[in-house]
């Protein structure tokens, strides 16, 4: 935490944060409820001056270390918002997927939370893991609209080199239809959908910030930020990091490289793609995906109308 706090101060320097212009904080990675809220206590303190009137705080949580006195005491800092990874009410795939906490806490971590004060609460489902059936997905939403919740992120689960299921790729099986099936039984829930994997009566504005390509800081080791053209990462080893948390490598994206993210995070969310972005190539072709329903044309700007196929309309437009 005190090297979390040496980069935060280097960070605020380097962006020339001015007062209140910090419009949303992100605490992540799942594993934050494991830490005292006393602990962030000069976190917050520092950064209070910067934070702008009604900024969005999120933090993450387990539900399993996510207990009623620390969610209280995150409160108290001015925290405002909180994400649980619940990932599914089903206890033979939490088991599947290695997770520590029940169903029953899961539940009461939720219901705590709104007792604290949280009005913005959120969980993460997976979905496109083995054995998953449409009874289960149901029965994961019925359980996730009963509980005070205002949003929904669901990921499908993915196998990454060096995780615990590098060796099982056969825990990873997406169908296009049961996805499609989960995307709009969510959606009858009047819980819109604003990005590929978010959903919600409210809109998260840290992750609306990261598909309009604003500028962000990327705190804490295996973190990621972006400073106009560059992108940065602190040390992913922990201990490395503690050493020295100002170890930080960086890339320069190009404007190839900034346009081709922007166009792909444009069809991905809500935000769409500005006309003006695009060569005279990509608008014809863009123009093509217009006339046969796939994307809307409003305002100056191309709206997709199935996330799903954001890869393939983005590779569409450059081909």
């Amino acid at each position: 935490m005190k090297a979390l706090l040496a980069q935060l101060e280097y960070e605020l320097q380097r962006f020339d944060a001015k007062p209140h212009s910090i419009e949303t904080l992100f605490i992540g990675g799942g594993t934050p409820s494991t830490v005292a809220p006393k602990l962030y206590k000069p976190i917050f303190t520092l950064l209070k001056p910067y934070l702008a009137c009604g900024s969005e705080i999120t933090s993450e949580a387990n539900p399993n270390s996510a207990t009623l006195e620390w969610l209280s005491g995150m409160w108290k800092l001015g925290v405002n918002r909180i994400s649980f990874g619940v990932q599914s009410f089903n206890t033979q795939k939490l088991k599947l997927l290695n997770r520590a906490h029940s169903s029953e806490q899961a539940k009461e971590a939720i219901l705590n939370a709104q007792k604290v004060g949280f009005k913005n609460i959120s969980l993460d489902l997976i979905y496109a893991t083995l054995g998953d059936t449409k009874e289960l997905l149901s029965h994961d939403l019925t359980t996730a609209f009963s509980l005070p919740i205002n949003h929904i992120s669901a990921y499908a689960l993915t196998i990454e080199e060096g995780t615990v299921f590098e060796s099982k790729p056969q825990m990873s099986k997406e169908r296009l239809k049961l996805t499609s099936w989960l995307f709009e039984r969510i959606k009858k829930h009047n819980f819109a959908q604003y990005e590929i994997s978010n959903f919600g009566t409210y809109q998260s504005q840290h992750n609306l910030g990261y598909w309009l390509y604003k500028d962000y800081m990327g705190v804490g080791s295996g973190a990621v930020g972006k400073l106009n053209h560059e992108r940065y990462y602190p040390h992913a080893d922990i201990e490395v990091y503690i050493k020295n948390p100002l170890q930080i490598r960086s890339e320069m994206l190009t404007d190839e490289d900034v346009k081709i993210e922007k166009i792909f995070l444009g069809f991905r969310s809500c935000i769409g793609v500005k006309k003006e972005l695009l060569n005279t190539h990509e608008s014809k072709r863009a123009q093509i995906l217009v006339d046969e329903n796939k994307l809307q044309f409003q305002s100056d700007t191309f709206y997709n109308n199935d996330y799903l196929l954001a890869d393939e309309i983005t590779l569409f437009l450059s081909s």
